[in-house]
């Protein structure tokens, strides 16, 4: 035989593969046929395909919370005087829920109170009182009056004393003087000196000499002043004192204006920051609830000594109740704010709470288990019978198809490479084409093929299913 006829071509062979394959699958469901015929009933498990909402979702599980919860603590070390609040009562935000002795509290706590009566007194005055501004007016009127004597003070010292004039008529009045003098003696030397004591002429003369002599020495004196300066240290000293003035008007002023309109914002705000202080300090003598909850723990007793940092409260809002879960990398991204939740427990059998997907991390960290980003979801119609610290299942809702061609994952087959369902169609199966869409845990979509709602579809179909069918449609 020659090499051509002994060689088969590939597409021949290839043929003959798929109608042996062919053929012993038909053979297979023909079998599978026959044998529900000759047992005298049907072997087919069907339903028919539907129209409806497919539901996709993500599962994971977490343990409840409150919505809001705090541990209450002692701030001050004393003993307990009283407790107002008992175990499962439903307080108010700012309620006082215990406090301590007086007599038991550091020194600085007893004279907050003190502290707040006068702070408290102040800003009473600042919003009331006129006081303020009149004293404001007085004070700047002051400072006014203090600038005025040390510019007159500075300018004493440093400006001219007089006209030159005046001390040229000065100098000429010395002059004058010291030659009226100078013939006054002349004449007494000549007509008096030689005479008694005790005479009435030279007595007389004697006098004039005397007069003549201290006016010269005022005129001397007032010439001087007339032509003399102060010091540079004092100028020096003057100007400070008028430059100090100067400020402290501008203070005055600034002072002044602050008021002028009414009391100062920012004195009112000073005040009430005081009076906050004080009561936060005296606060420290007693517990008061942060926010609306439920006592859920409760440790003081009358009488008990206590130190700063003991716990003494738990403190939860159960008006909201929350679980938190951890969603892998691979689903985060189908999970957002909002989206409907159902919730089941282990505590409470039978029941399914819903609830909405409250806030999604955008960021976290890897553990042992992968990376893990926590999903908070929200109660929205919790019971009695939910309480914080149970487990809890949930499912969340991150997509729904309405209107879709559903049928059930378990009847879905791969047929060389192609996803096929079986029908039955007089009571024969055949086998159908589809293209599937979204799916679900127990559902899917098909969006394409020949499969059309209200075909029977055969859940139960071989293992190994044929591509022939075993009735024309």
């Amino acid at each position: 035989m020659s090499q051509a006829t002994q060689k088969i071509p590939g597409r021949k062979v290839w043929l003959l593969v798929v109608i042996l394959l062919l053929v012993a699958a038909g053979a297979g469901l023909s079998v599978w046929y026959l044998q529900s015929q000759t047992s005298g009933k049907s072997a087919f498990e069907t339903s028919p395909a539907k129209l409806g909402t497919l539901t996709a979702g993500i599962g994971a599980s977490g343990t409840i919370r409150a919505g809001r919860s705090a541990t209450l603590a002692w701030n001050s070390n004393g003993r307990v005087q009283s407790v107002t609040a008992q175990l499962g009562d439903q307080v108010k935000v700012d309620q006082v829920l215990a406090t301590l002795s007086r007599d038991s509290l550091p020194r600085n706590v007893i004279l907050a109170e003190a502290d707040l009566v006068s702070a408290q007194q102040n800003l009473d005055t600042l919003l009331k009182s006129d006081i303020n501004l009149a004293q404001a007016m007085q004070n700047l009127a002051n400072a006014k009056q203090t600038v005025k004597d040390a510019q007159d003070d500075y300018d004493f010292l440093t400006r001219k004393r007089i006209s030159q004039e005046v001390i040229d008529d000065t100098a000429d009045q010395i002059e004058a003087a010291r030659n009226q003098l100078a013939r006054l003696e002349y004449f007494f030397n000549l007509f008096y000196a030689h005479r008694a004591e005790g005479s009435s002429d030279k007595a007389g003369m004697i006098i004039q000499l005397t007069n003549a002599r201290q006016n010269i020495s005022n005129l001397v004196a007032k010439y001087n002043w007339y032509t003399s300066k102060a010091s540079p240290l004092e100028i020096d000293k003057s100007l400070a004192s008028l430059n100090l003035a100067i400020a402290r008007q501008a203070d005055a002023q600034r002072a002044f204006e602050r008021v002028k309109n009414g009391t100062n914002p920012d004195d009112i705000a000073a005040a009430r920051a005081k009076v906050a202080a004080a009561q936060a300090t005296l606060n420290l003598a007693q517990i008061t609830a942060p926010f609306d909850g439920t006592i859920t723990l409760l440790l003081p007793q009358a009488g008990d000594r206590i130190s700063a940092n003991q716990a003494a409260f738990q403190l939860d809002d159960l008006s909201t109740l929350m679980v938190d879960l951890q969603i892998s990398e691979v689903d985060i991204n189908n999970v957002g704010v909002g989206q409907e939740v159902t919730i089941t427990l282990e505590a409470v059998s039978g029941k399914t709470y819903n609830g909405v997907v409250s806030r999604v991390n955008q960021a976290t960290k890897a553990g042992q288990g992968g990376v893990n980003f926590l999903v908070s979801v929200t109660f929205k119609d919790a019971d009695d019978l939910v309480k914080p610290g149970m487990s809890a299942d949930v499912n969340i809702t991150t997509r729904q198809v309405s209107d879709a061609l559903l049928i059930p994952n378990s009847a879905i087959r791969m047929l060389a490479g192609q996803r096929v369902v079986y029908i039955l169609k007089n009571d024969q199966p055949l086998q159908v084409n589809i293209r599937l869409g979204s799916s679900a845990d127990a559902e899917s979509q098909v969006v394409g093929g020949d499969l059309k709602a209200g075909d029977m579809i055969i859940l139960n179909p071989p293992a190994q299913p044929t591509p022939i069918p075993i009735a024309q449609p």
